[in-house]
């Protein structure tokens, strides 16, 4: 069979029927695997072969686990002191591998864990109740065996499990008590925690069931909380059409639902090569508000915002490998395979971009799928059509200059009022004449401009395209309409069954004109993931809509940071609190109604006389990184230029510290344990346990020059909402750490400070 790292099928029901018996693994178990060490990681590989050869082997101390909450629960020795936890589905052989850690922890995590198909979802869920079933809730009209009950039997948990707290009717105040029994569990709730549930009356106790509760539960649950109705959370849900046989693991695992917790590989090769990286786990899990949006046909453009750590990217790079799966033959003959083309707007991102897909996808699918970012691939493009006009990516100073010669003295504008008029108004709406100007709209320019004063404006516009044409440079979005020109013409070089685009907010509006020009309008054209609160490149408010980009009825929200820490994120999102951010289609764009699902530390704020201080602490902070074991690969240190973080370089190895700097165009190496350093712009895309942001001084950041080349007050506040971008940007790397470090004067974005 051939394949690639991490290559398996689409779960159905028929592909897992056919599935030799073997071991099938949890989110769960990748974690505990991560955990152990090294010896006993090389265990559980042994382990997994040994029982996929002769599950009843002797070494395997195969064994029923006494007076577990659920009697399918097994043992299995990993070495000496050490088990893994396996629930036995009885069908076919097939094992779950659950759990791992010494023999006393498994046990006790076998003890209070339980293993079950919901009677009403049909999803297969591990959960922690807290005390023993008490009262009894059956599935209306669906079968209720218990796990490790023949099938129609009513003894378990499985069948009937509320545990003993206030009733409904006691607890008037809690805040699921408008909803009944049933529609708790048809979002997810399972049967055996409907009582603790219904004891729930704040974001802070949800929180606190949170970790024993399966994550599709605490996700409806916590939206119900924000105040989506019953009726909208269940439109959004898989479930069955037909009542719930709950003996039936099989069948459950193939329910998105399922797949948020299991992976079911093709073969013992893609078992291994998951736990060749076992704590990346967007590589084969997908949260179910997440696999909603990749697994599906849309009838046309589809928009997904989401704030950072939301999972945008992974959801854009798991639709790239869906569709190149799905649609990459749609109309075509077998030897006129079409491909998916994924676009963003860095060379950096697009290279981060394309590694990981190769991590998920097979050679086959890779070979469906272009990964670039737009410029580049609009340079080949146009070089494959005999373009012949050198592309300027940049302003070109030498032209700008002669332009802006033809200044009208009568005008009282400033040089960079100019700049960004060209940028916002003339290329982003598509001007080539001056009559079109002078009836332009110029939405969100802060600078009145008459007709009169208009037409003195353009002849610096005009002149700057003529001195660009003598020389045959193109400006770049001059040649996005070149570009576009030619796929209207019906060019063969550019055939796409869908363009998937991420990091929307960084691309301007004659780009998405001709990305909008790239692939055919219909089924699966499109696929836009972006947040505005982290656009770092200074492109002007986007419109979707008059760039040809129907998203109307296709616009949807990631609201679960998986990523950063709650405590990281309220940080974060306060940097951008009151500034006007757009979502990309007209409209406005807020962090309301967005949670994390893990907690930590609060981020912690040093402040140093100087740099050199601030270096010799950040080295110290790295060395008892060292001393408590951990890889220096999981900490980055950030900063807002790149003088700042050469500087950092140097300081850090004079004090014998690995460095690895994260340079503009260059991919990241992940395999190298060394402490990364790269700039705001630079971290975008990436993130790392620890992050420590350096040098957050009032002289740096905000960077004075970006804020005072400004040409009035509307763009000062762009300008200023673009560096706090910059900040939350960097601060949202942070998984499980984030320091923020400064010397000097320290930012007036940072608390306290004016």
């Amino acid at each position: 069979m051939e394949r690639s790292r991490l290559s398996f099928r689409a779960l159905n029901t028929r592909s897992i029927m056919t599935i030799k018996p073997r071991l099938d693994i949890s989110i769960d178990f990748l974690t505990a695997f991560g955990k152990l060490p090294s010896r006993q990681q090389k265990g559980i590989r042994s382990l997994i072969d040994t029982f996929n050869r002769d599950p009843k082997a002797p070494g395997l101390n195969y064994e029923r686990i006494r007076n577990a909450r659920n009697p399918r629960m097994r043992s299995l020795r990993i070495n000496k002191g050490y088990r893994a936890i396996a629930f036995d589905t009885g069908q076919d052989g097939r094992h779950l591998l659950l759990w791992a850690a010494n023999h006393d922890d498994a046990y006790a995590w076998a003890m209070r864990t339980e293993c079950a198909v919901n009677p009403e979802t049909g999803a297969l869920q591990v959960y922690v109740p807290q005390t023993a079933p008490k009262r009894e809730f059956r599935a209306s009209g669906s079968p209720t065996a218990a796990p490790g009950s023949p099938a129609g039997s009513t003894d378990h948990a499985a069948a009937a499990t509320p545990v003993a707290c206030p009733s409904a009717s006691a607890s008037a105040t809690a805040s699921f008590a408008p909803l009944k029994d049933r529609e708790l569990v048809r979002l997810g709730v399972p049967p055996a925690m409907l009582g603790e549930v219904r004891t729930v009356q704040s974001d802070a106790d949800l929180d606190e069931m949170q970790p024993r509760l399966p994550v599709e539960a605490y996700e409806s649950l916590f939206f119900y909380l924000a105040g989506e109705p019953y009726e909208k959370l269940i439109l959004e849900r898989e479930l069955p059409s037909e009542p719930v046989d709950t003996s039936d693991f099989t069948k459950a695992l193939a329910r998105a639902d399922s797949r948020v917790r299991f992976f079911v590989a093709d073969d013992e090769a893609a078992l291994e090569e998951v736990l060749g990286a076992p704590l990346e786990h967007w590589r084969v899990f997908l949260h179910p508000s997440q696999r909603r949006l990749v697994e599906r046909h849309w009838n046309g453009p589809v928009r997904v915002l989401g704030g950072a750590g939301t999972g945008k990217t992974v959801v854009a790079m798991h639709r790239a490998r869906w569709l190149a799966r799905n649609l990459a033959l749609r109309d075509q003959a077998e030897d006129e395979r079409r491909r998916i083309l994924f676009l963003t707007f860095t060379r950096n991102l697009a290279a981060d971009i394309e590694n990981n897909l190769r991590s998920i996808c097979s050679p086959e699918e890779m070979e469906r799928i272009k990964v670039a970012n737009l410029d580049s691939w609009v340079t080949g493009f146009l070089r494959r059509q005999g373009y012949e006009f050198e592309i300027a990516y940049e302003r070109d100073s030498r032209a700008w200059k002669k332009a802006m010669g033809l200044r009208d003295a009568d005008l009282t504008l400033v040089d960079a009022f100019y700049e960004e008029e060209w940028e916002q108004v003339v290329q982003a709406v598509g001007i080539e004449t001056e009559e079109d100007y002078l009836t332009a709209f110029r939405a969100g320019r802060g600078t009145r401009l008459s007709r009169g004063a208009r037409a003195k404006v353009w002849p610096v516009f005009a002149e700057y395209r003529m001195q660009l044409a003598e020389r045959d440079v193109k400006d770049v979005n001059d040649a996005y309409r070149d570009a576009a020109a030619l796929l209207k013409d019906g060019s063969p070089d550019a055939d796409y069954a869908g363009v998937i685009v991420d990091e929307a907010q960084d691309l301007s509006a004659p780009a998405y004109r001709l990305i909008r020009s790239i692939v055919p309008e219909g089924k699966d054209d499109l696929f836009v993931v972006g947040d505005g609160h982290q656009r770092i490149y200074g492109r002007s408010n986007v419109v979707l809509g008059r760039c040809g980009i129907n998203i109307r009825g296709r616009s949807k929200k990631l609201r679960l940071n998986y990523r950063t820490t709650e405590e990281t994120r309220n940080w974060a999102v306060r940097l951008l609190e009151g500034r006007q951010i757009d979502d990309l289609d007209g409209g406005q764009d807020d962090n309301r109604g967005f949670k994390s699902l893990t907690h930590g530390p609060a981020p912690r704020l040093f402040h140093f006389d100087s740099f050199e201080e601030q270096a010799e602490w950040i080295g110290a902070y790295l060395k008892d990184v060292l001393r408590r074991g951990d890889p220096l690969r999981g900490a980055c240190i950030v900063a807002r230029v790149k003088r700042e973080r050469d500087a950092l370089v140097e300081a850090l190895e004079d004090q014998q510290i690995n460095v690895a700097v994260l340079e503009r165009a260059d991919p990241d190496r992940e395999g190298v344990d060394s402490v990364r350093l790269a700039t705001m712009h630079r971290v975008k895309g990436l993130e790392f346990d620890r992050v420590a942001i350096a040098s957050v001084n009032r002289n740096l950041v905000p960077l004075p020059a970006a804020i005072r080349n400004v040409g009035d007050e509307a763009a000062r506040e762009f300008a200023e909402t673009g560096e706090r971008a910059l900040l939350y940007v960097a601060a949202t790397r942070a998984k499980k750490e984030l320091l923020i470090l400064s010397y000097g004067r320290r930012s007036r974005f940072l608390p306290g400070e004016e």
